[in-house]
């Protein structure tokens, strides 16, 4: 009798531990009741139920639960707020297309792409990353960098066979049954062959070996073998003119870039006495490097002018120079500017971090000229803070 006694008890509690949404009881065993939409946990669940009040301005819960309200977030003053914080949902930062804002760091980060065998769950909201999935059964993905959901794999018809499954990766391959692969010409496509019968043993011993016969059919696939090679070698010959083209192009630019940089530099007197008067050779870099660090300090002080107003065409010129450059590039300069590392690595998922980097902190107050200069002599970038004045303060630097 005890025992059915304590079944039944444990059978009860069981029962209602399933029906009490919260999994909390009080100390007499009542379900703890979660907090609506909109409200806030005044007083946790413990000898009474749980004491709900409504989230107070600028605080929100978006969720029954028993949490106290969160606060609201607030948007960087370069961002427009899409939506305003409310008591049931938080404030939406309107970011640009490809990127969404994330809360924790207050960046607009770029969206994450699907790698091959992943489809698209959840697309890229203004609040919320893009989520991806592998590729269930029937399914599959072959882009590398996707941005759509899993395709149906195709069915192999009637008159098809099927060579390779479908994989989350790749594709079904499917072959027509009537492809003549290896197979003898019947009688009506070609000239007649006699059938060959079995020969006695004797007449196998008897008979002599006939040469083999060079046909037009093998003079055709001959001819279009070597049709196919030709136009092999042709674009291989193509992509090496090509690649020679581009690096010649390169190695121009280069060169036009050193020169120009030596004419808007220029030679300073005392490096021009020092060479002559004591026939001491000065390195004519070193002072261009000096001048420059000079110059950007004088710059980092004097020089209040804002990142995003200059024209299109020098910033991209300054974006190319830190991503492709071989000393220091983007990161550094993103650590100069006080940005993290943790900040670092979401710019660096999309297609031009350098860009990223830049337009967010040009969207920041106080993002002036002078503040960049000072970040590009620290990291030892002179060429970029060359890229970045103009004709007519080049040559107030020299």
């Amino acid at each position: 009798m005890r025992s059915m006694l304590i079944c039944a008890l444990l059978l009860a509690t069981v029962t209602l531990g399933k029906a009490c949404l919260s999994g909390q009881f009080t100390e007499s065993g009542q379900c703890c009741s979660l907090c609506p939409v909109g409200f806030g946990v005044e007083a946790s669940c413990g000898k009474e139920d749980t004491k709900c009040a409504p989230c107070p301005q600028g605080t929100f819960s978006s969720s029954e639960s028993l949490k106290p309200c969160v606060p609201c977030t607030k948007c960087p003053p370069s961002l427009p707020t899409l939506t305003t914080c409310s008591a049931s949902s938080d404030t939406h930062c309107e970011c640009d297309t490809g990127f969404f804002f994330m809360n924790v760091y207050g960046v607009c980060a770029p969206c994450s792409k699907c790698r091959r065998g992943e489809g698209v769950i959840q697309e890229c909201k203004s609040q919320n990353d893009r989520l991806c999935k592998i590729c269930g059964p029937g399914t599959f993905s072959e882009e590398h960098h996707s941005t759509k959901p899993c395709q149906m794999c195709t069915r192999c018809s009637d008159n098809e066979v099927e060579i390779r499954p479908c994989l989350p990766n790749s594709d079904t391959l499917c072959m027509d049954k009537k492809l003549h692969i290896m197979s003898r010409p019947s009688e009506t496509e070609g000239p007649h062959v006699t059938p060959h019968w079995p020969l006695l043993e004797e007449e196998e011993v008897n008979r002599t070996p006939e040469p083999s016969k060079f046909t037009p059919q093998d003079e055709g696939g001959r001819n279009n073998i070597v049709a196919y090679v030709s136009v092999l070698a042709a674009v291989v010959l193509g992509l090496l003119i090509y690649v020679a083209y581009k690096c010649w192009q390169s190695c121009k630019q280069k060169r036009a870039l050193s020169k120009a940089h030596a004419a808007e530099l220029g030679t300073s007197p005392e490096g021009e006495k020092l060479q002559s008067d004591s026939g001491v050779f000065l390195d004519s870099y070193s002072l261009q490097d000096n001048q420059l660090n000079k110059g950007s300090k004088r710059d980092s002080k004097h020089d209040n002018r804002l990142y995003i107003n200059l024209t299109p065409h020098r910033q991209e010129e300054v974006e190319r120079l830190l991503q492709e450059g071989s000393g220091r590039g983007w990161r550094h300069l993103g650590a100069a500017l006080g940005y993290e590392p943790e900040q670092l690595d979401l710019f660096g998922r999309g297609e031009a971090p350098a860009h990223t980097l830049l337009s967010n902190w040009a969207q920041k107050e106080g993002s002036t000229l002078g503040l960049l200069f000072s970040a590009l002599a620290r990291i030892e970038r002179p060429d970029v803070v060359t890229a970045l004045n103009c004709t007519s303060q080049g040559a107030s630097v020299v």
